[in-house]
């Protein structure tokens, strides 16, 4: 349900009211714009009286929603939300590009890395420590070895890290990470889910392998739930019967969020096509259907890659991709940093 609240209403008014919703043992969030305010209630508002509610003075409207999630829906947020990592905002008309390896290998590959994505005009370094796998004897990553690489090109650098987290058991591990990465595989872990939920650190959502959209915004809503409001949904493609690629991009998902949520939106064009020279299309197209940024695999011998190699761009290619982004940015207005 939410509660529009008519222009320059007595502040003292509004907290009444928000405290009356309270004390039904429902949760509120407020969105403040700079010609209304909306108080959104989050819980169980069949014991509401809306017509109570329409009754007072300084309520516009009142209209229930349909949609399970609420923290994450857009119309208790008409705004587009801005996540902060170190300085890089994603969302409205910001655009950040995350690059770097698919796993973390050595301290020479992932500063080697991290030098050249961030010269081409990448912001912030991914990289994976810890790496889920479809074959238990596949390289499952160098784990907390791994973590202290990343610290590494993160001091040599100054670029924020992005890594993912397969286990709530590892959250102290990852104290000093700028964005925990939730892949596709833990897309519906809750019990993770609610954990990062307590923290104050962006999260990164991956979609799951055949999750709907109203699937995957409710596993945002786990965390938002739990206090954590700076989540940034990551379309990564989906399982489809095409195998000409590793999974399929859904491209439209990008504005469809847009329409139904207030969360940033970007576009992992390596892990949905799975092939090195597909990245660069897929990328213009993100940008052209309004993502707010790419995480791209980059690495300096793909050949020789631990993991995911076929995906994986070169260096110089990650440059001829950024050149071509920023030609497309100011069609769509947005900039990067």
């Amino acid at each position: 349900m939410i509660v529009v609240i008519k222009k320059n209403q007595d502040h003292k008014q509004v907290e009444n009211l928000t405290n009356w919703i309270t004390s039904l043992g429902l949760g509120i969030h407020m969105s403040e714009g700079e010609n209304t305010t909306i108080i959104g209630l989050v819980g169980d508002t069949s014991k509401v009286d809306i017509d109570l509610i329409r009754s007072l003075d300084i309520v516009e409207s009142v209209n229930r929603i349909q949609e399970p999630y609420k923290n994450a829906n857009r119309k208790f947020h008409p705004a587009d939300t801005i996540v902060n990592v170190s300085g890089h905002e994603f969302g409205e008309k910001h655009f950040q590009i995350i690059a770097g390896p698919c796993s973390v290998e050595s301290e020479e590959q992932v500063v080697a890395i991290a030098h050249a994505v961030k010269a081409a005009g990448a912001t912030i370094l991914r990289g994976g420590a810890f790496k889920p796998r479809t074959s238990p004897y596949a390289f499952q990553g160098l784990r907390e070895s791994g973590l202290d690489l990343l610290r590494i090109a993160k001091a040599e650098t100054g670029m924020p890290i992005c890594t993912e987290i397969m286990s709530e058991k590892y959250i102290d591990a990852f104290y000093d990470v700028d964005i925990f990465q939730v892949g596709a595989r833990n897309m519906q872990n809750f019990e993770l889910l609610k954990e990062l939920g307590k923290l104050r650190k962006p999260i990164l959502l991956k979609r799951g392998l055949a999750a709907t959209i109203e699937e995957w915004l409710m596993s945002a809503e786990y965390i938002m739930a739990n206090g954590n409001m700076d989540v940034i949904l990551c379309e990564r493609g989906i399982r489809t019967f095409e195998p000409y690629t590793r999974n399929t991009l859904d491209l439209s998902a990008i504005p469809i969020l847009k329409e139904r949520t207030h969360l940033p939106v970007i576009v992992d064009p390596s892990h949905a096509s799975g092939l090195s020279r597909l990245v660069k299309p897929m990328s213009l197209a993100s940008v052209g259907a309004g993502a707010d940024g790419l995480i791209i695999e980059v690495h300096n011998d793909p050949a020789h890659a631990l993991c995911d190699g076929a995906q994986s761009l070169r260096p110089e290619q990650f440059v001829d991709v950024v050149k071509s982004i920023d030609v497309m940015l100011p069609l769509v207005n947005k900039a990067r940093d």
